[in-house]
């Protein structure tokens, strides 16, 4: 099945200062903020453009809850997930079964977007945080 980096997603601590640096230093566009208070989510979410290519700015809500925090508290903030768009999700998942890779528990879920996406595990991903998504909809 064909794959292709979708998004970036990067753990910040103050997303306003994180947005400036992409803005005027890497001259990208914000094209949509929002807060997601889902369980498993608990972050804010600033998309930024640049050249074409998507980064996902993500701040904890809650720290205690959210797991972009447990995140920064672990290993800092940084890239977080690299997210790959795949032609079908549910096609997809059947592959990662059959290659013995699983994915995170209660992780599969439909953003605002209208993007499917679920976390692989990284414990089999050589400890790399990726996510598989499509675009049902479009």
């Amino acid at each position: 099945m064909n794959k292709k980096i979708d998004h970036i997603g990067i753990a910040v601590r103050d997303i306003d200062a994180s947005i400036s640096f992409y803005e005027k230093v890497l001259t990208g566009k914000l094209i949509d903020r929002y807060t997601s208070e889902l369980p498993g989510v608990e972050s804010e979410v600033a998309i930024i453009e640049v050249n074409g290519d998507r980064i996902e700015l993500l701040a904890p809500t809650n720290n205690d809850t959210s797991p972009i925090a447990r995140f920064i508290k672990q290993k800092g903030k940084g890239v977080h997930h690299i997210a790959y768009q795949v032609e079908n999700l549910d096609e997809a998942l059947v592959e990662l079964k059959e290659l013995g890779i699983r994915t995170l528990e209660g992780s599969l879920r439909i953003n605002k977007h209208g993007r499917r996406l679920i976390y692989l595990n990284p414990a089999d991903t050589e400890g790399t945080i990726i996510e598989y998504c499509d675009y049902p909809n479009r």
